[in-house]
């Protein structure tokens, strides 16, 4: 069983803050988080339980800012928080039996795209834009898609969440990262759900993150509100070529093994 000094603990805390306040605005705090853990010791399936675990404080945190800032009603949200919620459990529970081998060859080149779309894609602002998908649509579509993935594999989940509500949705950037939120804490709430019954949340390291990703969040949402498109552009973009590049590299993607053997 792993257990963590104090020292590791405050590092990840630090971890956690940082990944709390990129997340809020743009995604891809696990990018920082599970990394940060894997390096501190802590095993490759407690460190994806526990960051599940953490996570739920930082997108708690953000969801509760931008409903607060009166950017997102969470009481209009609840079909699509449902839908999340029960994608994430469903895709932790094939984690558990399924290796996700297909997930990391196809996922950096997915992560990849969506990075450029957000970086050279014209007229995107806060502005709402013409819808493409009707909400009952994208809520029975979509929105569990995307929690499935969430739950089986997890980079990325908020950029995926953030390109729908863009491109099918037709929302403006701003408003799509405040209805994000919910759905990434529906979805992380079902998966951990999952990990719970399994027993590998390690419950002093995920509380310790969770209270820097709850402070993370708040900052950076309240920075994301602020400034809008202005911000959250740049860094969904970054945000998005950072995962893919950690994604192609990772040891475990079979692209990678097979350039490098």
């Amino acid at each position: 069983m792993f257990e963590a000094s104090l020292t590791v603990l405050v590092l990840l805390f630090l971890a956690a803050l940082i990944a709390g306040f990129i997340d809020s605005i743009a995604g891809g705090g696990g990018l920082i988080t599970i990394p940060a853990m894997l390096i501190a010791g802590v095993p490759p399936l407690q460190a994806l339980g526990t960051n599940k675990f953490q996570g739920i404080f930082g997108v708690a945190s953000a969801t509760i800012s931008y409903a607060r800032g009166g950017r997102v009603d969470p009481r209009t949200q609840w079909p699509m928080a449902l839908m999340a919620f029960a994608g994430g459990a469903l895709g932790a529970g094939v984690a558990t039996i399924m290796p996700g081998d297909a997930l990391r060859i196809v996922l950096p080149f997915l992560l990849a795209s969506i990075g450029l779309y957000f970086a050279f894609k014209s007229g995107l602002d806060d502005s709402d834009r013409h819808q493409r998908m009707s909400r009952l649509m994208f809520t029975a579509a979509i929105v569990p898609a995307i929690g499935f993935y969430d739950g089986l594999f997890g980079p990325g989940t908020g950029s995926f969440y953030m390109l729908g509500f863009v491109t099918l949705g037709g929302f403006g950037l701003l408003k799509a990262t405040a209805h994000t939120k919910l759905l990434n804490l529906s979805a992380n709430t079902g998966a951990f759900v999952i990990f719970l019954l399994g027993g590998v949340i390690l419950w002093k390291v995920g509380i310790a993150m969770g209270l820097g990703q709850f402070l993370g969040a708040q900052a950076g949402s309240r920075l994301a509100m602020r400034n809008g498109a202005r911000i959250i552009r740049p860094l969904l973009a970054v945000s998005s070529l950072a995962m893919a590049i950690k994604v192609f590299f990772d040891p475990a993607n079979p692209v990678y093994m097979w350039l490098m053997g």
